[in-house]
């Protein structure tokens, strides 16, 4: 069993900042890609950033400039830095990653994609 716990969202005023978490456990033998992902009200979900095993990194649009992915992989979490926060970045933000379980008696086991339960950010104006 593997899961993605989310943590540090909340209210914050514009112009604020919050650092999200993304915990995976559980029988894990590897991860892979790590992601965070937002759904706005009314809004299709959105892709915030991505960081692979060798760290590259990779910023939707929307908050280029203004956050910062990094991951430990020896806790197999991911951060998400968000700074200069907007009314806008408003969402429930989703911890997505690519994780080959880990499964007594199996040698070959497919890497599947998980997903947090999400994580509440209001920014104020």
């Amino acid at each position: 069993q593997v899961e993605l716990v989310e943590s540090g969202g909340g209210l914050v005023q514009a112009g604020g900042s919050l650092r999200l978490s993304c915990a995976a456990s559980g029988s894990i033998r590897s991860v892979w890609s790590m992601r965070w992902y937002r759904r706005s009200p009314g809004a299709q979900r959105e892709l915030v950033a991505s960081v692979t095993t060798d760290g590259t990194t990779n910023y939707g649009d929307s908050v280029k400039g203004r956050c910062t992915i990094s991951r430990d992989d020896a806790k197999n979490t991911v951060y998400l830095q968000m700074n200069s926060l907007k009314p806008d970045d408003t969402a429930v933000y989703y911890c997505n990653a690519d994780i080959v379980p880990l499964i007594p008696g199996l040698i070959k086991v497919s890497m599947s994609e998980y997903w947090g339960q999400g994580t509440h950010v209001t920014v104020s104006s």
